[in-house]
Order: structure tokens, then C-alpha cells, then sequence
């Protein structure tokens, strides 16, 4: 239950699908909000990200719900790290999804990915070559919306990973409550 060894330090690709959206009549859906669930579940998505290991650099989706879903998750945590928002993460395929990656400089050891479906759970897939406990099984089920999905690997730099070199070491889905 590995991942291919490679050369360099561990480094962690916390990849997040932004929270639940709404869906209101005549908005373009680049320009969707989140839904009421969604203002629940992101920052919980951002409690339990604190639980782990905060990521050195955030890339997020310039779509108005992924906006949204880092404000609310970085919100969460004392010092957030910086955000660099990119147009090309939306609607990204797995190709897109990594040629933003290989981009990030070396010396971020942790990156957060915020972005959409169908992209992020495919390039989940495409980069773990296996996972802890039943994690793949998880993924494989379901990707809902603040599923948080974390891999590692050794790398150089960034633009050494690619599909097969990582290691889906968790999969979770956090859920805020209801008030009242």
C-alpha cells in the first residue's frame, strides 16, 4: 500500500472541491454562489484542514463559489497561507489541473487545490497509485462538494508529479450543522 518511491521530500497535494453551490435563475455559473449547505460545510472543511498539516500556498478557482469556499476556509486558521487565484482551474481537466501544478515553486512542500468536479476527482484518481485503509474505495464512490482528498509523494519539485507517484493518505467529507 504505497506509492512508488521517489526522490526528494514528502510533499502533500491537499486537493478540495469548493462547498455546495446555488443555483439561482439567470446567474452564470461562473458567477454561482454557495448555497446555505455550503456557508455550513466550508467552514468545517476548514476546521478539519487545521486538524492536519496547512498548506505553504493555495491555488483556487476564480469561480465565485470556489472564491468563496477559501474565504471561509482560510477564515478558519490563524495565519492563512497565500492564495493565487486562477481562471485556468475552472473547468479544468486533469491536464489542465497539472500543468497549474508543475507551476508551483519547490519550496511549497504543502499545496492546497480548490476547484470543481469532474476535474479535481479525476486528477485524484489519475495521481494515486494507491491508497490508506479504504480511501480509493471512498473516492471512487462519491466526490461531493468539500470532500477533501490528500496526497503525498517525494518530489523535487512539482513538476515531478505525475499520474501514479502519489499516495491518497486521506479522504474525508466535512459536514457543517444546522443552527437550531
Amino acid at each position: 500500500m504505497s506509492a512508488p518511491a521517489g526522490a526528494g521530500p514528502l510533499r502533500r497535494l491537499v486537493v478540495l472541491r469548493h462547498a455546495k453551490s446555488d443555483w439561482p435563475d439567470g446567474v452564470e455559473d461562473h458567477r454561482r454562489p454557495l448555497a446555505p449547505r455550503g456557508l455550513r460545510d466550508a467552514p468545517a472543511a476548514g476546521r478539519a484542514l487545521a486538524a492536519g498539516s496547512l498548506p505553504d500556498l493555495a491555488l483556487c478557482s476564480t469561480a465565485v463559489r470556489a472564491r468563496r469556499t477559501w474565504e471561509l476556509v482560510s477564515a478558519e486558521w490563524a495565519t492563512p497561507p497565500p492564495v493565487h487565484y486562477d481562471r485556468r482551474l475552472y473547468a479544468a481537466d486533469v491536464g489542465d489541473l497539472l500543468e497549474v501544478v508543475h507551476e508551483v515553486p519547490a519550496d511549497v512542500r504543502t499545496l492546497l487545490l480548490i476547484g470543481h468536479n469532474p476535474g479535481l476527482e479525476e486528477l485524484v484518481r489519475a495521481l494515486a497509485a494507491d491508497g490508506l485503509d479504504d480511501t480509493l474505495d471512498r473516492l471512487r464512490e462519491k466526490f461531493p462538494t468539500s470532500a477533501i482528498a490528500v496526497l503525498t509523494w517525494h518530489g523535487t519539485g512539482w513538476p515531478a508529479l505525475a499520474p501514479g507517484a502519489a499516495l491518497l493518505t486521506s479522504f474525508t467529507v466535512p459536514r457543517g450543522k444546522k443552527k437550531g
